[in-house]
């Protein structure tokens, strides 16, 4: 892209607000609209020859919609200037519009999947990682041998193929408009050798250039060893922020077989406290490029 940088490995810009970002817009405006008319849940289904359920999901933005369940929807409710339900129409199209990550579908969970969709809309990707380098940060060496140590099962071919998908994701850092990324190291993560020394080097290398001037938006801090027990999280999160007034922030837990999204206010504000609390003691902007020089020398 025009303006954009290229990180090591080139590839196309994914672009902002996919299907998974307009699906969510898209129920959350529904919703908006039958409450300001009036209109209950179970009416709204019945209007679209859907269950409550199925009106409920959409309005989450969960699953597909038709177009044509948009347009009786807007009926409905009243909607009947045809640029303000041509808005609408085209979020519908485009939440129907399968995501560039579903070519790699065999590989991606479908948890996995909503969280792909809502990294490439986000403006702030801010992180905790405990027991690995963040995914946006990985070289290819690196993800490679976590995808084998993760997936000993896996054969070659899908081990560059998930080093592929990952190469994917990180071209948003590369594009005109990036999101902030900032990103929480446990200082154990960098000292677990994963793939051997020369990947380890050639890794906290990568690290140490997306700390530098050449990628203004995006921020490193090790949390180290000494780090009071109390302070630590039981495990790694990402907080994601957008633009989009529509979507609340999303606390993200990523588990072995599974995933939680926590959009509740409450929810997030005490996760982004305790990514607060674990910053304070992690290695100052100005000191992370010595820490990890200094690493890199004994690793």
């Amino acid at each position: 892209m025009a303006g954009g940088r290229r990180l090591p490995g080139g590839g196309a810009d994914p672009g902002r607000g996919g299907p998974t970002i307009r699906r969510i817009v898209l129920g959350s405006r529904l919703r908006r609209l039958r409450v300001r008319r009036g209109v209950g849940l179970d009416a709204a289904a019945q209007a679209i020859r859907a269950s409550v359920p199925k009106m409920s999901r959409l309005e989450r933005g969960q699953g597909g919609c038709k177009e044509r369940d948009i347009a009786d929807l807007l009926t409905l409710y009243a909607v009947t200037d045809i640029r303000e339900r041509e808005t609408y129409l085209a979020l519908a199209r485009g939440a129907n519009t399968p995501g560039w990550w579903q070519q790699y579908g065999d590989l991606t969970p479908r948890w996995l999947e909503t969280y792909l969709g809502l990294e490439e809309g986000a403006t702030l990707i801010r992180g905790y990682q405990s027991h690995r380098v963040p995914d946006l940060l990985q070289t290819p060496a690196y993800a490679a041998a976590l995808a084998r140590l993760t997936y000993p099962d896996d054969s070659a071919g899908a081990v560059a193929r998930r080093v592929d998908l990952l190469e994917r994701r990180q071209q948003l850092l590369a594009r005109a408009d990036p999101p902030r990324c900032w990103q929480l190291i446990d200082e154990g993560a960098l000292r677990r050798s994963v793939g051997g020394p020369a990947v380890m080097r050639e890794q906290i290398r990568h690290l140490i250039r997306l700390h530098s001037a050449e990628f203004p938006e995006i921020a490193v801090h090790v949390v180290p060893l000494r780090t009071s027990a109390a302070t630590v999280l039981a495990g790694s999160v990402t907080l994601l922020r957008f633009a989009e007034a529509d979507l609340p922030d999303i606390a993200y837990l990523e588990q072995l077989t599974g995933a939680l999204y926590l959009d509740d206010a409450d929810d997030v504000e005490r996760h982004r406290l305790a990514v607060d609390r674990l910053a304070a003691p992690a290695t100052e902007l100005t000191n992370t490029d010595t820490f990890l020089r200094q690493l890199l020398h004994t690793t």
